[in-house]
């Protein structure tokens, strides 16, 4: 180990970003992109490849009993049923973050909130995606009058409910029983702020400093704002 290998500055993350010689589009889907870009290091030029994502946001919901709300669906990329948050992209043009989860706990659970909160803002995959998610937690819920709103299919189509005391939830992450990482992140996220008396909670137009970044770089698919 050489001496510039202990880091002697703060511990947060910072914008210090390289620059990239070559841009490549390689694949174009209907949600992100892929691409290929060569980024000059000291010691020399490498390719890397990153998927491009909208972000998106997901709603830790409690109720008066502090239990969460949890969806399960089925998530075919791992071949799996999970246990999650209702959760969405960003993918609606000038939406702001906290009305796509309000419309998400509409669509995937059938619920509103009174009161909203920004809980933790976090990256899902950051050495390969460029995906940013912003975790809400909303409280005072309502049912809707006429159910959650239908909007999917396939696998949103049917979503089944279920609500946790929050400490069970802690150990159900705990224990390997659930593993979406929005779920994973927010039920902790939550208990921790619950315990320190939810004064780490932001309003929820806080700005978003890392999905502003990846904006000023172009880390979002051109065709993701698009209404949907």
């Amino acid at each position: 180990m050489t001496a510039d290998e202990e880091w002697s500055g703060p511990v947060a993350d910072s914008g210090d970003r390289h620059p990239v010689d070559e841009r490549e589009r390689r694949f174009e889907g209907a949600i992100w992109d892929v691409v290929s870009e060569y980024v000059r290091f000291p010691s020399g030029t490498v390719r890397r490849d990153v998927l491009v994502h909208p972000g998106a946001v997901a709603v830790i919901a409690l109720d008066e009993q502090d239990r969460v709300l949890l969806i399960r669906q089925y998530r075919h990329p791992v071949g799996r049923y999970l246990f999650e948050p209702p959760a969405g992209l960003l993918d609606v043009t000038g939406e702001p973050a906290w009305q796509t989860a309000q419309r998400e706990l509409a669509e995937e659970a059938g619920f509103a909130a009174a009161a909203w909160y920004v809980l933790l803002d976090t990256y899902l995959s950051p050495g390969g995606s460029s995906e940013a998610i912003r975790i809400f937690l909303a409280r005072d819920l309502s049912p809707l009058a006429n159910g959650r709103v239908m909007t999917g299919e396939a696998e949103e189509a049917h979503l089944p409910r279920a609500w946790v005391d929050l400490d069970d939830a802690k150990d159900l992450v705990m224990s390997d029983a659930l593993g979406s990482p929005s779920a994973i992140s927010g039920i902790l996220a939550a208990w921790v702020a619950r315990a320190g008396g939810w004064a780490s909670l932001r309003p929820p137009d806080a700005p978003w400093p890392a999905r502003e970044a990846l904006e000023r770089m172009g880390r979002l698919p051109v065709h993701s704002n698009e209404d949907t």
